[in-house]
């Protein structure tokens, strides 16, 4: 039988049956129209994602006391303090794979303005942290390297502490605000960010010298952590490998001991959130 006879007939057979030809078609077009809406959006989250990660900083790592054990007892790392500035110093000066670098430290308190007050934590970090965290000036200055030399009591307000400290408009440059019962001169405020991926509100955020905070409001001689950002995404891997380095020949671990800290990168975070959207769109 010729192709153009069978063609014909499958013609004529679907004429006959045009009720069920065109339940086929909906079916087909229906599934086929799925399929590239799940596939779509499924990448649409992913890149969302990786965009709201790179607004925290895509390459950034993460350093943190880790368990130890002393004594055989094994502590949690909220009890561990085993960074220290020397940590930072020689990383800062040592590392290659590290454009940017910067301690932290923090506290949560009271900030009070005259009659307004407002519950909010105080970041003590250098101005690197502001790029490793992709956070910008909106107006006014930085805190200077002096400023950290002298543990001076300046400050940036994110706009959430600005809009309930200084909620008639109110310039907040130049004027004194109390964390708990220290003062605190508004050098500084950030641009908005808004909340990031996890519903956390990235403008409820005050920046201090970490030394200001280290000396004045903690009285510690340790840092809490380390912020850090790789030279380039693609050298995470490498960053963290000598920052491990590192640190396990300044706190004189031997081989085969436990390190006493922790590191995490951005990219981990990522990874997890693009496996999980993967496994949503299956």
């Amino acid at each position: 039988m010729k192709f153009g006879n069978l063609f014909k007939i499958a013609l004529k057979a679907l004429n006959n049956n045009k009720m069920r030809c065109f339940l086929t078609m909906l079916g087909v077009i229906i599934g086929v129209a799925s399929v590239i809406t799940m596939l779509a959006i499924g990448q649409g989250s992913k890149d969302s994602i990786k965009a709201q990660i790179s607004e925290m900083g895509s390459n950034m790592i993460m350093i943190h006391p880790g368990n130890m054990q002393r004594g055989g007892v094994r502590q949690s790392a909220d009890d561990t303090q085993s960074l220290e500035v020397v940590d930072f110093e020689t990383i800062r000066d040592e590392a290659a794979f590290i454009s940017s670098i910067s301690p932290t430290v923090n506290s949560g308190g009271q900030f009070i303005n005259g009659n307004n007050n407002y519950p909010s934590t105080i970041y003590g970090v250098t101005p690197d942290y502001l790029d490793i965290r992709k956070v910008k000036v909106a107006d006014g200055a930085i805190f200077t390297e002096q400023d950290i030399k002298s543990a001076a009591k300046v400050c940036l307000l994110g706009k959430t502490v600005i809009d309930n400290l200084f909620p008639n408009g109110e310039n907040p440059i130049g004027r004194v605000v109390r964390f708990n019962k220290i003062p605190f001169t508004v050098i500084g405020t950030l641009e908005p960010k808004g909340t990031n991926s996890m519903g956390m509100d990235q403008d409820d955020v005050v920046l201090a010298p970490y030394t200001t905070i280290m000396k004045r409001v903690l009285a510690i001689n340790y840092i809490q952590g380390l912020y850090a950002s790789a030279v380039d995404e693609d050298m995470t891997d490498d960053a963290i490998d000598e920052i491990t380095e590192i640190l396990r020949r300044q706190h004189k671990l031997k081989d085969g001991a436990i390190d006493d800290f922790e590191i995490r990168s951005q990219q981990e975070l990522s990874e997890m959130m693009n496996s999980t959207s993967d496994m949503m769109t299956v």
